[in-house]
């Protein structure tokens, strides 16, 4: 797609291809990408991006099993045991025999975790705030429908509303 392009108007949106949606989502990404890294701040030398999503999925959808919690990473169970791991020893989650089979091990946030997603979804959301209203007014209405729709085509529960007690990604 050339530089030069002119932006999508709504009225020749049934112009655009599923490869030009490709790459605005992709070029878009490398925005969100860069701005997820900068929010972990002083913990980003300890906590890669992957690890901080295992995080948020903990946050999001609860404690849950090491194959559970694979699977909603769409990762190998290993990868993400090593990453569990790490994430013992550095004191965001633990280990826990689920209530129901003890023979379950569940993962689950601790307030270390927690906090650490707290700290770093604030300061995401505090960047994306300022890049939002340097968009046109006018495009703003189609970015949140295109964007609720992609999160909900890919599986992403919605991030909640700024309220100090609940955290999204």
């Amino acid at each position: 797609m050339p530089h030069d392009r002119q932006p999508a108007r709504p009225d020749v949106l049934a112009d655009t291809t599923e490869e030009d949606l490709v790459t605005a989502v992709l070029t878009a990404s490398r925005v969100l990408v860069a701005i997820s890294a900068r929010s972990l701040g002083e913990v980003a030398e300890s906590l890669t991006l992957p690890q901080f999503r295992m995080l948020v999925v903990l946050h999001s959808r609860g404690a849950m099993s090491l194959s559970r919690l694979a699977e909603n990473l769409a990762v190998n169970p290993s990868t993400a045991l090593r990453m569990i791991e790490r994430l013992v020893t550095a004191g965001m989650v633990l280990r826990e025999n689920s209530p129901a089979d003890r023979r379950e091990v569940r993962i689950a946030l601790t307030e270390a975790g927690a906090r650490t997603v707290a700290g770093a979804t604030e300061r995401r959301r505090e960047e994306i705030a300022r890049v939002v209203a340097a968009m046109p007014p006018g495009r703003r209405s189609e970015l949140v429908g295109a964007l609720r729709a992609f999160a909900e085509a890919g599986g992403e529960p919605p991030a909640p509303e700024r309220q100090p007690d609940l955290l999204g990604w």
